[in-house]
């Protein structure tokens, strides 16, 4: 089930008959680690459903699980849904797809965490994004510009009607599932406060952090980006903190957060910035409280997003994210002081097309290695896939 993929752009860099691409420099103190990128592939073995937004993570046990937004249409569609496959030999193959949610309108994004009492947990969030261009669809009569085909007004309009309008709405935002069985079984969906892609972290003292927004909030609430937390492994969920907004932003163009703790005894969040200012960079604020109270955010210098943080074995940072600039790809820094500065990047892939592509998550397997998920729009795939990459730091 895993198809490896041409890597001729990633050859152009490295000498003929060259197995692997060497990537980064070691000249200068804040210079980007050496960096080996071993091989590149598609995992998603239904290339003819869209993929998107997924997150890899490694269990106690040696077993990789991701989860994605997958049997989709396209990037905005009424059919999302979050599926999962396992991995027992560190990524080499994966499991055929198994749906964990699929409610009656569109799931998207998928996060996942293995807490350290075994419990897995997933998050998504529901969005009826799909609804204006499907509306704009009706309006249109057959063979006008712009009308499309009968078939698929047909099926996203028995999509949209499985649920009336009203109970639509009462389904949007964030939610999470539960598994104490190493995902054999899953919970019923329940409600959590925020949403972010790569979901909850996992705290030395044994707490669960969320870092995120309550996106698709109703009108009349007020826009919340900050902390949650879980003292009970996830069950339930409560409102810890909200992270600061910088002088001269508006928080609602925060989004897409993810935090970690660090080996000194703090938590760092990173944020996806849409403000005038640094728009399109990752944005940072930072803990010393156990995520009590947070810095004003502020730029790092990396453009780009979003981002996913994984603490190394050896104490040093990785973030990783999505390069939506010429060479389209996904890019990783690290950090040697706990996150308060970052290396120059790593590029992992820069072969994308476009845009559609990026939220990496990244592993560390036994022998130390790494290996980084994502999602594609490839030229060679009818539909965005998941592609993951092997390499190792120097």
């Amino acid at each position: 089930m895993t198809s490896q993929i041409s890597r001729r752009s990633m050859m152009k860099q490295v000498a003929a008959g060259s197995a692997v691409a060497v990537l980064g420099s070691h000249t200068t103190a804040n210079a980007a680690p050496m960096a080996k990128v071993e091989s590149i592939e598609v995992i998603s073995p239904q290339p003819d459903l869209y993929c998107g937004w997924p997150t890899v993570t490694r269990r106690k046990n040696g077993q990789l699980r991701v989860v994605w937004s997958g049997g989709r249409e396209t990037h905005v569609c009424p059919f999302g849904r979050v599926e999962t496959m396992v991995s027992n030999d560190e990524g080499k193959t994966w499991s055929w797809p198994r749906v964990l949610i699929d409610s009656a309108i569109d799931d998207r994004d998928a996060g996942i965490l293995e807490t350290e009492k075994g419990t897995l947990i997933v998050t998504t969030f529901k969005s009826l994004a799909y609804e204006p261009s499907l509306t704009a669809a009706e309006k249109k009569k057959p063979g006008e510009s712009g009308a499309w085909p009968a078939d698929k007004l047909k099926r996203w309009q028995a999509a949209r009607d499985r649920l009336s309008a009203k109970d639509r709405q009462a389904q949007l935002g964030p939610w999470f599932i539960r598994s104490v069985d190493g995902g054999i079984s899953w919970s019923s969906p329940e409600r959590i406060l925020v949403s972010s892609p790569h979901g909850p972290t996992q705290l030395a003292n044994g707490r669960l952090l969320y870092a995120g927004k309550n996106v698709l909030k109703k009108a009349s609430e007020k826009t919340f980006v900050g902390v949650c937390d879980s003292t009970d492994d996830g069950k339930t969920w409560k409102r810890l903190a909200e992270i600061p907004t910088r002088p001269g932003d508006n928080n609602s163009n925060y989004h897409e957060l993810y935090a970690i703790e660090t080996d000194d005894n703090r938590i760092i969040a990173q944020i996806r910035n849409h403000n005038k200012k640094n728009s399109g960079e990752t944005l940072q604020s930072e803990s010393s409280d156990g995520g009590k109270t947070w810095s004003v955010p502020h730029s790092i210098g990396v453009w780009g997003l979003p981002s996913h943080l994984l603490k190394l074995k050896d104490g040093r940072l990785l973030m990783t994210y999505g390069y939506r600039r010429k060479p389209y790809g996904n890019q990783a820094r690290v950090s040697e002081d706990h996150g308060r500065t970052w290396s120059k990047p790593i590029t992992i892939s820069d072969d994308g097309p476009g845009h559609d592509l990026g939220y990496p998550s990244t592993v560390q397997l036994a022998d130390g290695s790494l290996l980084t998920v994502w999602y594609e729009s490839m030229k060679t795939y009818p539909k965005a896939v998941l592609r993951q990459a092997r390499w190792q730091l120097q």
